[in-house]
């Protein structure tokens, strides 16, 4: 089985991408929904979390506005929560891949915002990044998330890598920054690649080499 992974900062479209490659039959790894189900009521993070942070979690349930406002005023805060969080999310993440090999899948897709953040990509055998002009994505965020000021908005954007560095280390690049239509035909070719004979048309991580749709 070979690893596509999927990353690109907040707003870039990332969840656009995800959603046609579910379509079109490749099981996917959502980072950001594991992280959500660690944190819903009853999930194995929201203890340690209280323990953390108190004023974030009432009768079993944790404050999500709450705790962004206090990690982005505290990145110390915040390396303490991805320690606790960080290491639950690879072991779910270790556990669909050994399922999806169990399957017999060509592909598996693991989308991580984090991806070379975290070292994710060593695992990968080709790294698809997301992109859109620096304006869109401000935008996208702030509707995203109502009530987030432009500063917070930049906060969560800045604890990122840079989108120039994600796509210098990326194997493909897919922009989001025309339209949705034009989002899928760069994915639709993608997908034509990866489904070919083993080998054909896929070079990726093992030779260093960016290539585009």
């Amino acid at each position: 089985m070979r690893i596509l992974g999927l990353t690109g900062g907040i707003g870039m479209g990332k969840s656009t991408a995800a959603s046609a490659l579910r379509r079109a039959g490749l099981p996917i790894f959502d980072a950001d929904a594991t992280v959500h189900a660690l944190q819903a009521p009853g999930g194995r993070a929201v203890a340690a979390i209280g323990r953390l942070i108190p004023a974030t979690v009432r009768d079993g349930r944790i404050d999500r506005a709450a705790l962004r406002r206090a990690v982005i005023a505290d990145d110390a805060l915040m390396l303490r929560l991805e320690r606790i969080i960080h290491p639950m999310v690879r072991a779910e993440q270790k556990r669909f891949l050994a399922r999806m090999r169990r399957a017999g899948h060509a592909w598996a897709v693991l989308d991580i915002p984090l991806l070379f953040e975290r070292g994710g990509d060593r695992l990968c055998d080709l790294v698809l990044v997301v992109s859109a002009p620096q304006a869109l994505q401000m935008g996208r965020v702030r509707r995203r998330r109502r009530g987030m000021s432009p500063a917070e908005a930049e906060s969560l954007i800045a604890r990122q890598m840079p989108d120039i560095e994600k796509r210098r280390r990326a194997d493909v690049v897919i922009k989001t920054g025309l339209s949705r239509a034009h989002s899928l035909r760069q994915i639709r070719r993608l997908l034509v690649r990866l489904r070919a004979p083993a080998g054909v048309g896929i070079r990726g991580r093992r030779h260093h080499r960016r290539s585009r749709p």
